[in-house]
């Protein structure tokens, strides 16, 4: 991790020497980025804690621990595909659920199902895009998180 802060720097440092002027009004972008979302982020962030404070750790082991993979990747694909969650809450959330015992091959079919899949989103892409090719696109994304899933799981030596 420390590699990737080490070369944003150095990139930023390179960028700051070609262009000052430019790297600057970047720099001032991403920080009213930033504190825009910041407020978010921070709520997001606290409701999981307390969330996973009140969860207790057998509950989570249970329905998405190593004991029934298929049982995890079921639930987590479940999950990710119901609910409508931004990346920047979703990654910290698996971090903490990491932490927890879960595994990468669980975590990355709810991460995928998360973005990939949109049960809550299907009115709106129903009228923009038709409820084939609405349907279509969910089923198509849902076997892509799976096979991701399947080959987190074997990059990592949980399966196989």
């Amino acid at each position: 991790m420390y590699y990737l802060y080490i070369a944003t720097g150095l990139a930023v440092l390179i960028s700051l020497i070609a262009d000052s002027e430019r790297t600057l009004k970047g720099c001032k972008i991403a920080l009213k980025k930033f504190v825009t979302i910041l407020p978010a982020f921070l709520g997001m962030l606290m409701l999981v804690s307390i969330i996973l404070f009140l969860i207790p750790d057998r509950v989570i082991s249970q329905y998405l621990g190593s004991s029934n993979i298929f049982t995890g990747v079921l639930f987590a694909s479940f999950l990710g595909s119901i609910t409508l969650m931004p990346g920047f809450i979703a990654f910290p959330l698996c971090g903490i659920l990491l932490k927890k015992g879960v595994l990468y091959l669980v975590l990355s079919a709810f991460t995928t199902t998360l973005m990939m899949v949109g049960i809550l989103t299907y009115p709106i892409e129903k009228a923009y895009f038709g409820t084939k090719v609405t349907i279509l696109r969910n089923i198509i994304s849902l076997f892509i998180a799976l096979i991701v899933a399947v080959m987190t799981g074997i990059f990592f030596g949980e399966i196989f």
